[in-house]
């Protein structure tokens, strides 16, 4: 049976790769970097160090990897203070699951962001846990922060549902060992391979209702 539930955030609670991009792409122009074709698609799961990392060193911005973090992270804090893009239904599903199950978040965002947006959208208390791949060796695809993010939910990892968009948030869950629901962006579309992995696709995540959960766990035996 199904026990947990443990979302990412963005991308499906909250709608700000569209705002990641954007912001990163603006600040890599203002550094004089150059912004690659496949740019967004490596970023989507990096832990705040890699992607740090990636517009100092990949992409030119030559600023030290700290400084980086720290300016993008405050120009999306700005950008989350001026308009919070909630996914539609998110709030609702959120407290829907956390009246059935324990709630833990895993997500690639640093822990200033994640706290923000809870709060923000007033969803602090339904979780039991959060996790930061910053707070992980290694960002997503790396299984850790769903790892870490089971264990601190008491839950085992075969037993907890994520909930993902992202190619590398999927394999990152699969690695795991979680059971994953996959709600694809489409401006982002995952992978093939890493979407073959998800045990069910939903288009919208008000699909996802406690009756389909436990309809997942009684399909699993």
């Amino acid at each position: 049976m199904i026990s947990a539930v443990v979302f990412d955030m963005d991308g499906v609670l909250v709608d700000t790769e569209p705002v990641w991009e954007q912001v990163r792409r603006d600040y890599v122009a203002g550094a004089g970097g150059r912004w690659l074709p496949d740019a967004q698609q490596r970023l989507m799961g990096m832990s705040t160090p890699e992607w740090a990392g990636y517009l100092d060193a990949d992409l030119g911005v030559g600023r030290g990897a700290d400084r980086v973090a720290d300016e993008v992270i405050d120009a999306m804090a700005a950008r989350y203070r001026a308009e919070l893009p909630l996914i539609p239904g998110a709030i609702e599903v959120v407290r829907d699951l956390a009246g059935r199950f324990p709630l833990a978040l895993a997500s690639s965002s640093p822990r200033r962001l994640i706290e923000q947006v809870l709060a923000t959208a007033g969803l602090t208390e339904a979780f039991r846990a959060t996790v930061s791949t910053e707070e992980c060796a290694a960002g997503k695809p790396d299984p850790e922060v769903y790892q870490v993010a089971a264990r601190l939910l008491g839950v085992p990892p075969g037993r907890c549902l994520a909930v993902e968009d992202s190619s590398n948030g999927l394999r990152s869950a699969v690695a795991a060992g979680l059971v994953v629901v996959a709600v694809p962006h489409p401006a982002y579309p995952p992978a093939a391979d890493a979407l073959a992995g998800a045990t069910l696709v939903v288009d919208r995540l008000d699909e996802l209702t406690v009756d389909r959960v436990l309809a997942l766990a009684v399909d699993r035996g």
